[in-house]
């Protein structure tokens, strides 16, 4: 007893091409991994550059000392909201640099280099903050007061009031990084048309067409 093979139909779709092996285990591959943490590392360490540009470039808050009490030296002085602004500026301008030199580093990109990218960067806000801190004045007012003596003014702490301020480097090295290798990474060959195929529905030939089979001759 033998089947019926029935003949391919022109509509069917064409035969899917073998998958390469270890194709469906992921895109993402060990030397993806080994890049995303020495981009993390890089732009963490970074972070150091960030507390000393703060502490070098913010204007200071001054208080002056009557023996008694320490106080501003100039009240209406808007300094410590200048110096919120320097990190602010500085944290951009580390963001642009970090995803610009990430981006021309690896210009393919890939999940773990954005990662990295992140994480490198708040890291590297939060010890630019911790460090610029430790590098400025100390903050033990009395002890200041007292090394700079009656009615001399000395610098104050360095302050970040807007904690806001520390998401400015990480997010602009992720949104700008995104955004340089969706521009201009380079992109995989479209895959080649099969012969022969058009397309997964094709409409049926019209009534009156040629091809239609010709009427039997009536006796």
């Amino acid at each position: 007893m033998t089947e019926a093979v029935t003949p391919p139909s022109p509509l069917d779709p064409p035969p899917l091409p073998p998958e390469k092996p270890g194709a469906a285990a992921g895109a993402i591959t060990p030397e993806d991994i080994r890049d995303g943490a020495v981009v993390a590392l890089l732009v963490g360490l970074a972070g150091l550059l960030l507390g000393l540009l703060w502490v070098w470039l913010a204007p200071r808050v001054q208080y002056v000392s009557n023996g008694e009490a320490v106080f501003l030296r100039d009240s209406e002085s808007e300094a410590r909201i200048a110096s919120d602004g320097t990190f602010f500026l500085l944290s951009l301008g580390l963001g642009v640099l970090s995803a610009v030199g990430t981006f021309l580093w690896r210009r393919a990109g890939g999940v773990p280099l954005v990662i990295g990218l992140g994480l490198g960067a708040v890291f590297g806000a939060l010890v630019g903050w911790r460090f610029g801190l430790w590098l400025g004045p100390s903050s033990d007012l009395v002890a200041a007061a007292k090394a700079a003596g009656k009615g001399i003014p000395f610098d104050a702490p360095l302050e970040l009031l807007a904690h806001g301020a520390l998401l400015a480097w990480p997010m602009t090295a992720v949104l700008l990084h995104l955004g340089l290798t969706a521009l201009w990474s380079p992109r995989e060959p479209d895959p080649e048309p099969v012969h022969g195929w058009s397309g997964y529905y094709q409409a049926p030939p019209p009534a009156g067409s040629a091809s239609s089979a010709p009427e039997t001759p009536r006796a």
